[in-house]
């Protein structure tokens, strides 16, 4: 009797983690920051993204469902890529932290950061993400990324920074 139990409820927890997986999906932005040559060094400065669209609202009927029926919205990763110069790498930067924006009733929160980033940290830099609830952020129209660095040395020339985001999204399992 205990092994049938177990094994129903063995196959109850599996669906249920299956099922789950079923209603979850990830969204993806990217977009395109220059750092200027005359960014000031060992001084912590920042600059902004220009607005993101989301297009939550198609992202959701896609997957077919609804904003109404989000449970959670996390972000999984952001990857900065340096695209020029082509001899640049991301040693130059001594830490960054991003914070999200949406629109006038929410607050900026800090989303991503890496500090004390290496002398060799190559073309690509991966940072440290918040395990917050993004939802309402993700849900307008659109959203801003602030990028606060501060550099170790001054800059020769601009420095043209791809910034990729990575949400998953996880929607309520069968809308309850």
């Amino acid at each position: 009797r205990s092994f049938i139990f177990l094994m129903v409820f063995a196959l109850l927890f599996a669906s249920c983690e299956n099922l789950s997986k079923l209603t979850q999906f990830k969204m993806d932005f990217s977009e395109s920051v220059t750092i200027q040559k005359s960014v000031p060094f060992d001084t912590p400065f920042s600059f902004f993204t220009p607005d993101i669209e989301t297009n939550s609202e198609s992202a959701f009927a896609v997957n077919n469902t609804s904003k109404d029926l989000v449970e959670q919205i996390k972000l999984t990763q952001l990857k900065l890529t340096l695209k020029s110069p082509s001899d640049g790498d991301f040693g130059f930067l001594k830490s960054i932290s991003i914070f999200v924006s949406a629109g006038s009733d929410l607050p900026e929160i800090k989303v991503a950061w890496k500090d004390n980033i290496p002398l060799t940290a190559g073309k690509e830099l991966v940072l440290d993400v918040t395990n917050a609830d993004l939802q309402e952020y993700i849900k307008k129209d659109s959203f801003k990324l602030k990028l606060n660095t501060v550099t170790r040395k001054i800059l020769g020339s601009d420095y043209q920074i791809d910034l990729y985001t990575e949400f998953l999204v996880d929607v309520k399992v069968l809308g309850l």
